[in-house]
């Protein structure tokens, strides 16, 4: 939930400050559509992209313990395992 909100919390205030930006510069009834259409789509673009990007960053910053952690418990890992926790496991 936490990882969530980091996300979508900027990535909507980007989505407004894009939005006011872009239809500062174009009128969306030159795009062919009414006002409201592209205001909402326009915005739910916005939104998502600058989700993405924001997605992508909380995707890179996992530390190497996150990367590498095998999800098996120590029991259930294969004979051979140097994570496995028995006498028989290879080194």
């Amino acid at each position: 939930m936490k990882k969530a909100i980091w996300i979508l919390w900027p990535s909507f205030v980007v989505a407004g400050i894009a939005e006011v930006l872009f239809f500062t510069a174009l009128d969306p009834q030159e795009l062919g559509l009414s006002r409201h259409v592209a205001y909402t789509a326009g915005f739910f673009l916005f939104w998502a992209f600058a989700a993405a990007s924001s997605a992508f960053t909380c995707f890179l910053q996992r530390s190497a313990a996150e990367i590498n952690r095998c999800p098996l418990p120590a029991q259930e890992r294969p004979v051979g395992c140097p994570k496995r926790e028995d006498p028989d496991a290879a080194c």
